[in-house]
């Protein structure tokens, strides 16, 4: 496995190696690999998704005064 880091180009919007990354507002990473900075958005929808539910969660008990 290659310790390269990778990094998504918002406007390119493909996946770049550390070597060609541009600017940091463009970028989002690093990645440990190409297929992670390729599949950003499903990270990051999961995450959130997850964040909700936990939040939700929390209300719920909050609710119930536990």
């Amino acid at each position: 496995m290659s310790s390269q880091q990778w990094y998504f180009d918002l406007n390119r919007k493909v996946a770049v190696p550390a070597s060609e990354r541009g600017p940091g507002d463009h970028m989002l990473g690093p990645y440990p690999s190409r297929a992670d900075a390729e599949n950003w958005k499903a990270r990051v929808e999961a995450r959130n998704e997850a964040w909700d539910e936990a939040e939700e969660d929390d209300e719920d008990v909050a609710e119930r005064g536990e």
